[in-house]
């Protein structure tokens, strides 16, 4: 097939542009054209269990009411994450803000007790709100359980919040499970660790296993859509190598495969590890998630409606 050459006219949608990108078919372009059509067809697909996987700053790199509507409509059965990603999430739940700007010198940044991350600037008061706000919950649910999973902790949460655009708050209503196998790994683990040096609360990371790997045998088919890689990644990807592995994946990433890390692999290198299924539908889109996973989902989202 001829690489047919992309043309760019005025008021065009989404999903003419996307549309574009795939009669060209070649390069990232095809990528994301492909990735889309894959998106749209497991979303649709009713037999499909979809786990989406977030690693790096993707709440504060201004995803989250992204995540948290495919999570609230139905279409992401379970989300797996970073402890960090669900700190920033309730910093924003809790009043605080992440603002952008230009990078200034990270030394003076920290005498303003602002924390950088590429050019996104939280400022440390809003984190002195979440210790204050946090610990109370917490507590609350200490007194009634003492042993209790981390998806089950994060539900926890999310039903003591009161903020309609948490991620939390909404897989909590809508009975999604959020697994975070770090959460120890984060400003949300620091305020754990602090509660019990005087309090007694137990997090069960095996006990979630249980629960994930009952989610992947009750599946008739199951799809990862995967944003970087690390922990979450491997964590959802692993979870399906004793079923034969996942039917579909998409992974969009900025790391490289020359290092072997988990966010660099290609996903066709999951099937040496019976990750993902021989014969599995698999698109690695290669960049900035905040760039192409907004523009995968408008695009996988208006083919659902247009069909």
């Amino acid at each position: 097939m001829k690489v047919r050459q992309m043309k760019i006219t005025k008021k065009m949608s989404v999903t003419e542009l996307l549309e574009e990108m795939g009669k060209s078919g070649a390069l990232g372009a095809g990528r994301i054209y492909r990735a889309t059509q894959l998106m749209a067809e497991v979303m649709e697909n009713e037999d499909t269990t979809i786990f989406l996987s977030v690693a790096g700053p993707m709440v504060p790199g201004g995803l989250r009411k992204i995540i948290r509507d495919l999570i609230n409509d139905g279409y992401v059965q379970a989300l797996i994450t970073s402890g960090a990603n669900l700190t920033h999430d309730l910093l924003e739940a809790f009043g605080g803000v992440h603002y952008r700007g230009v990078h200034h010198d990270d030394e003076k940044l920290c005498e303003m007790g602002m924390g950088r991350i590429g050019d996104i600037y939280t400022c440390s008061e809003d984190f002195e709100v979440f210790e204050k706000k946090i610990i109370p919950i917490i507590f609350s649910i200490s007194k009634n359980h003492h042993h209790l999973t981390i998806k089950e902790f994060i539900k926890q949460i999310g039903l003591a919040l009161d903020d309609d655009e948490s991620i939390i708050r909404t897989a909590a209503l809508k009975d999604v499970p959020i697994y975070a196998p770090g959460v120890i790994d984060s400003m949300l683990g620091l305020q754990l660790w602090m509660f019990t040096q005087e309090n007694q609360l137990h997090l069960d990371a095996v006990g979630d296993m249980h629960l994930l790997s009952d989610q992947v045998f009750e599946a008739n088919k199951l799809a990862t859509i995967i944003l970087g890689g690390g922990l979450p990644k491997h964590y959802a990807l692993a979870s399906n190598l004793i079923k034969g592995g996942v039917d579909a994946a998409i992974q969009v990433t900025m790391d490289r495969s020359e290092t072997g890390s988990m966010g660099g692999a290609p996903l066709e290198e999951a099937k040496s590890w019976a990750k993902a299924r021989a014969g599995s539908s698999l698109v690695t889109v290669i960049g900035d998630a905040t760039i192409i996973f907004p523009l995968m989902v408008a695009g996988a989202r208006a083919i659902i409606t247009r069909e």
